[in-house]
């Protein structure tokens, strides 16, 4: 079913969906797709724009951007083929994603462990990195649930709320789940309507997102925004998982496999919070100021260490304008790295000879 009647009665709205936006040579193209990939695209806009303030290079972080979404993908359709409550009958169905069956937290998993992977491979600050992603994040997936609306899928159980939401693909699905559902306790008649909780999703992701958008400059060392960010999601996830009707069980369990996923989220990064923030209560934040693919190349053949070119890059404080990072970090890129080197090469014998001439001047005075 391409087309469907979607209605919020206690709203007085209806709208009549296509889930094709538009077909190419006989090919459909659907919303869900472009919607995915609209949220997507706006998160990276975030990430590249605000990558100076978290001492990120961007030409680097293309490449763990690139390795990160497409794992992303993978072990979200992964992660969702191992706990569809039914089997695929082929391995196409399996990773046919045109009809929709993938799973943030997979995403979120693949992302984080073959992301990180990239980073180091590509000599990108880990936990650093992770705090910009984790914001992001939230712009992908509070736009990436309105695929959803389109394929009128990820909502729950009855409701008479002022958010009600009814339509055919509801009811059809409904009645098609009524007994497995019964089996797990949850009674549902399929022609009232449902909770729209790709709509909650929604509104706590972009609410998540502002929220920690204002915090960027109040962060307090690496990872706290990652660590936020855990929390947050995790927190919504879990009650509007307990909503749904297409939850993605454990098997032989029979729990809800996102809001375990989530309950250990919060659990955790309620505790690191804690400690890391006793830990960094007092310390004054900065942020190592990126250095550029080119210019890291200069400095390196030029002689000078890793600890070197950070020292000569440099740091601001967490609290500085965006305006300041990127004009620093300009300035970083444009480094005579040769003459530097040379101005540290002649300062060295002053500093080895120092010790050398105050014990002269102790003897001389003795």
């Amino acid at each position: 079913m391409m087309t469907n009647l979607i209605q919020f009665p206690r709203l007085g709205l209806e709208f009549e969906i296509d889930r094709v936006a538009f077909s190419i040579g006989g090919i459909n193209i659907y919303w869900y797709g472009l919607i995915i990939a609209a949220g997507l695209l706006l998160a990276l806009a975030f990430a590249f724009h605000y990558a100076a303030d978290f001492g990120i290079d961007p030409d680097r972080l293309v490449d763990v951007v690139l390795v990160g979404t497409v794992c992303a993908i993978i072990c979200a359709r992964a992660y969702y083929v191992a706990f569809a409550p039914f089997k695929y009958d082929s391995l196409w169905d399996m990773i046919n994603l045109r009809d929709g069956g993938i799973a943030i937290y997979g995403a979120v998993i693949g992302a984080a462990v073959f992301g990180g992977l990239a980073c180091k491979w590509r000599g990108v600050p880990i936990l650093p990195t992770f705090d910009l992603v984790s914001v992001g994040f939230l712009i992908g997936q509070g736009l990436g649930r309105w695929g959803n609306f389109f394929n009128q899928e990820a909502f729950g159980s009855n409701t008479n709320s002022l958010f009600g939401m009814y339509s055919r693909a509801t009811q059809e699905y409904l009645t098609w789940w009524q007994s497995s559902l019964a089996e797990q306790g949850v009674t549902v008649d399929p022609s009232m309507p449902v909770h729209p909780t790709f709509l909650y999703e929604s509104v706590w992701c972009f609410v998540g997102f502002f929220a920690l958008w204002a915090f960027l400059k109040k962060r307090r060392y690496n990872g706290q925004i990652a660590l936020l960010y855990a929390v947050w999601y995790g927190a919504g996830r879990f009650w509007i998982e307990g909503l749904r009707t297409d939850s993605l069980l454990i098997p032989g369990v029979g729990l809800r496999v996102s809001q375990v996923v989530a309950l250990v989220c919060v659990a955790a990064g309620l505790v690191l919070l804690a400690v890391l923030g006793k830990k960094y209560r007092n310390v004054p934040f900065e942020v190592q100021l990126a250095v550029g693919s080119t210019a890291l190349k200069q400095a390196k053949a030029a002689g000078l260490t890793s600890e070197q070119i950070a020292r000569i890059a440099g740091k601001l404080p967490v609290g500085a304008s965006h305006a300041a990072f990127v004009a620093q970090t300009a300035q970083v890129a444009q480094t005579n790295w040769a003459a530097r080197a040379g101005a540290l090469a002649e300062d060295a014998p002053a500093e080895t000879a120092a010790p050398e001439a105050a014990e002269q001047a102790e003897t001389a005075e003795e």
